[in-house]
């Protein structure tokens, strides 16, 4: 068994892939193949994502290949090799093949504008020649023009059922429509046989169009993978694909240009629309020295940029990765309709069997003919299009609606988590805080002066990126003369420790100060506190404060407008600073002074007090996060100034750094949960009705074709208004 070290993840492209009930199919059959540890079908986006080892990579895509090409012919499969290997880094040059050919049939959505031309003449001839039949009396010479009327309009779907029944594939829409149909024949319904056949067209087309309306509008959410780069070279401009670009490359992005690579801004001025990254409709300065982010949009002014990441690691890349990623991750919901169609049709066939042979043998006066044509009505009710076609629609519109507010959520079942949601834990710095720290208060101990304790202090924080340790560098603001410097050692939770001109110096809380026993001073202040100890006594502390961010009471007070029934702050500072950003915040519970295996704890106690169906959420954005997000129902991460472990093992990223989008995120995820059940049980309750009038035998197969196309059209359009979910507006 190949260790998840060697298991790579792959994607491939299912052009054609317009059947719902086929992408099931191909999920289980693929998932069946040996060596596939996992396998996803997408039919919102017509993808299909496999998590294969490494070594068997060649093998297992040509098996799947072979697999989709075996159960639908006319889908076209190209597998693109750009995704990244688990827990390497490494990434593979972009490679395609194709495989398949085009072969289209009346339940190919795909259809091109020819096709849709040539389908739509077929069923104007077909309604013609059966609107002339129906006018004569019956003779051999009416029942012909049927048949004629019949294989013009229902031809294709007869061919499909007979290619899929030979390959072992019963229980779908083309055998279910050509058993329905064909036994109108043989019972002498010849009108409602042609009738049904072109009404079922008529809708597969309506419908096919409703879902690739619902695609274009989900796509175009995600239409921020740049074309090019101006690449300034010795020759002077040259215009290369992003991926082509190398860090520290110069590139020009021009007015009205998709920024290709992230970077920093080397020469001019402009206005950026991040609005597709973040959600933002307020666009954003950028000037000499600040950092752009690909994907967005150069507004008037002419900008020289040096890239600062590869295409594969830049911000626009990891969105379109995470965002179609999410597909694999599918909701519980997914799961079971998925399941649930696949033993639905096989009871309704038997029961419209049933029902066809029963009544005549049992009941006296009850005639085959009858019964048999109300079983034939049974059968074309009993389609499950609408639920397998408009539910993945729903959440994938859903993620759609999400990441064009600029909330990135990893995957359906995420968002089903969000709308279960009933307790949010927060981290402190960075998340509800700027993480933006000043020094404001340095009180030294004799006989070290202010200025010999902010040196001292800056030598012992040399090493650390954390915003404290800059904000003490940036506070000194002198060159640190690193080779004076040695024996550094962090202490997780505490501070540092490290030598520097032959003293030993101790940076930290007083959690440090009392384990390496030295004797400190009590400190009051509602800033961060840092101790100092020089050879092993106390030299004094400097206090460092944060800013609250401007959303942050907004963010609390809207999620309990939401129904969240407690907000908690899980924070290392002291007890000091977290109760004064509790009470300013109107959080419910604090937890101060904390080491991040605490964090977890109080997570794991929180998850002891809720009930199974609650959810809990904790956002973070440090590298200290990341055990807890792993550990939370949801973890969600701030993806504007987070750290990549942070990002990497959330759920849910959010990549404006505001607290407030927690909200929309889990308003989102309850329209989206709402309208996916309006449609099941719309879907189901229509159906049922049906089903018992057309066993009574007061349905015509005319309804019948209602409740099957009909209803799957609504759903689609129902699902495609998640896509407008609006939220309200942050602070």
């Amino acid at each position: 068994m190949a260790t998840s070290r060697e298991l790579i993840r792959r994607e491939l492209s299912l052009e054609g892939l317009d059947c719902a009930h086929c992408a099931a199919k191909i999920e289980r059959g693929v998932q069946e193949i040996d060596g596939v540890t996992r396998c996803s079908v997408n039919f919102a986006n017509q993808t299909m994502v496999l998590e294969i080892p490494h070594e068997k990579e060649e093998d297992l895509l040509t098996k799947a290949t072979d697999v989709v090409l075996r159960l639908e012919p006319h889908v076209k499969v190209k597998v693109n090799r750009t995704g990244r290997q688990r827990e390497s880094g490494a990434h593979d040059h972009d490679h395609e093949h194709e495989h398949g050919h085009d072969h289209a049939h009346g339940h190919d959505h795909e259809h091109s504008a020819s096709g849709n031309r040539l389908l739509i003449g077929r069923l104007i001839a077909g309604a013609a020649i059966t609107a002339v039949a129906w006018t004569l009396p019956e003779s051999t010479f009416s029942i012909l023009l049927f048949v004629a009327a019949y294989l013009l309009v229902g031809a294709d779907i007869v061919f499909q059922a007979l290619k899929n029944i030979s390959r072992g594939q019963v229980f779908d829409e083309f055998f279910l429509m050509s058993l329905a149909t064909i036994g109108a024949f043989a019972v002498g319904q010849y009108p409602e046989g042609v009738a049904v056949m072109l009404f079922y067209q008529v809708g597969e087309l309506f419908q096919s169009m409703a879902v690739n309306r619902s695609r274009r509008s989900i796509k175009s959410l995600l239409a921020i993978r740049p074309d090019y780069a101006n690449v300034l070279t010795d020759h002077g401009e040259a215009r290369l694909s992003p991926e082509e670009v190398q860090v520290g490359d110069r590139i020009l992005v021009k007015p009205g240009e998709r920024v290709p690579l992230d970077g920093i801004v080397l020469e001019g001025s402009s206005f950026l629309d991040t609005s597709a990254l973040t959600g933002e409709s307020v666009p954003r300065e950028a000037s000499a020295g600040s950092v752009v982010l690909s994907g967005s949009i150069n507004g008037s002014g002419l900008l020289k940029v040096e890239v600062t990441k590869e295409f594969a690691e830049s911000t626009a890349s990891k969105i379109l990765e995470l965002v179609q990623n999410a597909s694999a991750n599918k909701a519980k919901t997914e799961n079971f309709i998925t399941k649930f169609a696949r033993y639905y049709t096989p009871v309704v066939v038997i029961t419209a069997l049933l029902l066809a042979l029963i009544p005549p043998l049992v009941v006296n006066g009850a005639e085959f003919q009858d019964w048999i044509y109300r079983a034939l009505i049974f059968l074309v009710i009993s389609c499950p299009c609408a639920l397998v076609v408009s539910i993945p629609l729903g959440f994938f519109g859903g993620i759609g609606a999400a990441s064009k507010e600029g909330i990135l959520v990893k995957g359906s079942n995420y968002l089903e988590a969000l709308y279960d949601a009933k307790y949010v834990v927060f981290d402190k710095t960075g998340t509800l805080t700027k993480g933006v720290f000043q020094v404001d208060q340095i009180s030294p101990e004799a006989p070290y002066t202010a200025d010999e304790l902010l040196e001292y202090a800056a030598y012992a924080e040399a090493y650390s990126s954390h915003p404290i340790a800059v904000s003490i560098r940036s506070k000194y603001g002198r060159t640190i003369r690193q080779e004076e410097l040695s024996d550094y050692n962090e202490i997780s939770g505490h501070g540092v420790q490290v030598r520097f001109s032959g003293k030993t110096l101790l940076a930290g809380n007083a959690k440090l100060m009392e384990r390496e026993g030295v004797v400190w001073t009590a400190a009051e202040s509602a800033g961060t506190v840092v101790h100092l100890a020089i050879d092993g006594k106390y030299a004094g502390f400097l206090s460092i404060a944060d800013q609250v961010k401007e959303d942050s009471a907004e963010a609390i007070r809207e999620l309990k407008r939401l129904g969240i029934r407690k907000t908690v702050m899980l924070t290392g500072d002291s007890r000091a600073v977290g109760e004064a950003v509790g009470r300013k915040l109107g959080l419910d519970e604090v937890h101060s002074e904390l080491l991040p295996a605490d964090k977890v704890k109080e997570i794991e106690q929180l998850e002891r007090m809720k009930s199974a169906k609650d959810k809990i959420l904790f956002v973070g954005d440090g590298i200290n996060d990341t055990p807890v997000l792993a550990r939370a129902d949801v973890g969600i991460a701030m993806g504007g100034l987070g750290s990549d472990a942070a990002i990497e093992a959330a759920d849910v990223v959010i990549m404006t750094d505001q607290p407030s989008k927690i909200a929309t995120a889990i308003q989102i995820a309850r329209r989206t949960r709402r309208i996916v059940w309006q449609n099941i049980i719309f879907a189901l309750g229509v159906k049922g009705i049906f089903l018992i009038l057309g066993a009574f035998g007061f349905a015509t197969m005319w309804e019948a074709v209602f409740s099957d196309v009909g209803v799957t059209v609504l759903a689609v359009l129902n699902s495609m208004r998640v896509l407008r979910a609006q939220s309200r507006p942050s602070v």
